[in-house]
């Protein structure tokens, strides 16, 4: 006759050897400073686009400006060349609105800003430029070209 042979008992499992332990963590850490890089360029980025829109925000601040006053506006009185210095507020509504648009470059994309615009024809190209260099990939000499019909 044939005996059954009772089943063996498992083997106990005593734990986990302390390299394994290390190595999960190595790997966790790894994982974890990936994330923190990760989240510091996207903030890098961000502040980019951030530059980007208020530039073209102010871009169309001051082309609308420029149709509210479009009598100076076709005659070039706003043609200004690069400039990175906040304009005096003269008595005239030109030198009042260079004085805001500079004013706001400054305040809004920092204290490398500065901004251009040249009229001909009744056609505007308003330039703002801005110190891009903390993006990745960003330059330190970023350009914002905007042309519009007034």
């Amino acid at each position: 006759m044939n005996r059954m042979r009772p089943p063996r008992a498992p083997r106990r499992q005593s734990g986990l050897s302390l390299i394994e332990v290390l190595i999960a963590v190595l790997i966790m850490a790894v994982g974890l400073l990936g994330i923190a890089a990760l989240q510091a360029v996207t903030l890098r980025n961000s502040q980019s686009a951030l530059d980007r829109t208020q530039a073209t925000v102010l871009s169309y601040a001051i082309l609308d400006a420029m149709r509210a006053n479009a009598t100076a506006a076709r005659a070039n009185s706003y043609n200004v060349g690069m400039t990175c210095t906040i304009p005096a507020a003269g008595a005239t509504l030109v030198s009042h609105d260079h004085n805001t648009w500079i004013s706001s470059l400054k305040a809004t994309m920092g204290d490398s800003a500065c901004g251009s615009i040249a009229c001909a024809s009744n056609v505007c190209t308003v330039t703002i430029r801005w110190n891009d260099s903390r993006a990745s990939g960003g330059d330190a000499n970023e350009t914002l070209t905007t042309t519009s019909r007034i």
